[in-house]
């Protein structure tokens, strides 16, 4: 089968390179000549592990292809996955849908007999039904079918994700398209994927209930730790027995600084938007928002009073800026705001991260990086842990203790266990837990 995957971004490599391994021929298509040239190159413009691996596997094997020929992957392809940016709106509505219909119009120029054209991009409910309108009043002549088929992928384990998913979803409303959906996801149907088959609509809201409820959980969970704290209780061991509940499950039950990324924040705002425009407010999910935008204020307001209530001229040694272990994408991450906060109130910083020091430069000024963990903490009056990156977890704690000039940790993730600070000199601050002092 021949796949063109219209935008090289996040979703569409981390697809396309998928399909590609499973035998089909995809074409890569990006407006963007440097990033198609770097590709072509073997350079993956994004930290997602294993992607690098299974790019240059699948295009020495001849089956993914980059390039900025939308005209000729359209005509080659017998499905056209849409996989181009939402970013959301700056006035608080849904997504700006303009790159998704750009490339709806470009598709739709190049059509030539029958093909599937497959919104893959994170798109407000109806989005299907009016592209294909789109599509038909361009091109009255052109055989397609459209198709819903939102992707499901977790920043830091994309291709575990794609290649064992939960669930697949496929909008369909013509048997030729769902045919071909279904011979595109085959390799998957083996393994006893569910695939689940309905309308434009329903699939589109799927998407953004799935993200919701699951920034929901974490939001009640950011609450619960405060509540914890407040009372003497200990929200790990609170989390764990929730998680025994079969009604409930153990994931997303962690509390944290407030959730990031590309997919929550706009998802929330996205379903938000939707439910006002129609009349049926999601009164849980703006709650949830308000939350998530509070709790990055109070985190700030935690590491503060952990120093007595005043940071200025403290330093203050951050560890980890993306918004999630396992990637360097640091879009709508809690450092954006704490960070930036604490240095308002007069506190030195020096970070580290292990891959998006990078992408946090451009948003991030007048701070100090360290080469490593260790070097970042030398000096410092406390130490943050903003993302539980694996490296943090095997810190030696009686070594950081020795390079601090003060002792106060503020865990803002609870990488660290409590016993552990039994005969150290750390006044140790984590959520929903007691507060361990020397």
């Amino acid at each position: 089968m021949r796949i063109a995957m219209i935008g090289s971004g996040y979703v569409g490599l981390v697809s396309g390179a998928c399909f590609s391994e499973f035998g089909h021929s995809v074409d890569c298509v990006d407006h963007d000549p440097e990033k198609v040239k770097r590709l072509k190159a073997g350079e993956v413009p994004i930290y997602e592990p294993g992607l690098d691996t299974l790019i240059a596997t699948n295009t020495k094997a001849g089956r993914l292809f980059f390039s900025s020929d939308l005209e000729g992957a359209v005509k080659a392809a017998d499905i056209i996955f849409i996989a181009v940016g939402t970013p959301g709106r700056r006035d608080g509505g849904a997504v700006d849908m303009q790159f998704v219909e750009n490339a709806a119009h470009e598709i739709a120029s190049a059509l030539n007999g029958f093909k599937v054209i497959v919104t893959k991009s994170t798109v407000p409910v109806g989005t299907a039904r009016r592209l294909e309108g789109l599509i038909k009043e361009a091109r009255p002549d052109a055989d397609f079918a459209m198709v819903s088929n939102p992707e499901f992928l977790r920043e830091g384990s994309a291709i575990e994700d794609f290649m064992r998913p939960d669930k697949i979803v496929v909008g369909v409303e013509d048997e030729r398209a769902e045919e071909l959906m279904r011979q595109a996801y085959r390799p998957l149907s083996l393994r006893d994927a569910p695939l689940i088959v309905t309308d434009f609509e329903t699939s589109e809201l799927i998407k953004y209930a799935n993200n919701a409820f699951l920034a929901m959980r974490i939001s009640f969970m950011n609450e619960l730790s405060d509540l914890c704290e407040a009372v003497g209780a200990n929200v790990s061991e609170t989390a764990q027995a929730l998680g025994k509940d079969r009604r409930i499950g153990p994931y997303f039950l962690h509390p944290g600084p407030a959730y990031g990324g590309s997919c929550f924040p706009k998802d929330t705002r996205a379903l938000a938007s939707i439910g006002q425009s129609n009349n049926s407010n999601m009164t849980t999910i703006e709650t949830t928002i308000k939350i998530n935008d509070d709790r990055k204020m109070k985190m700030v307001n935690k590491i503060s009073e952990a120093m007595g209530g005043d940071v200025k001229g403290k330093k203050i040694a951050v560890l980890g800026v993306s918004f999630k272990p396992n990637t360097d994408d640091i879009r709508e991450a809690p450092a954006l705001t704490i960070i930036p906060a604490l240095q308002e109130r007069g506190a030195e910083i020096v970070a580290h991260d292990p891959v998006a020091r990078k992408n946090a430069e451009a948003e991030l000024a007048d701070l100090t990086w360290a080469a490593d963990p260790l070097d970042a903490v030398e000096g410092a009056d406390c130490l943050v842990i903003l993302t539980e990156w694996n490296a943090y977890r095997g810190l030696d704690l009686k070594t950081v203790a020795g390079l601090m000039r003060s002792h106060v940790l503020v865990d803002l993730r609870n990488i660290f266990n409590l016993n552990e600070f039994a005969d150290l000199p750390f006044s140790y601050h984590s959520l929903g837990r007691k507060v361990i002092h020397p």
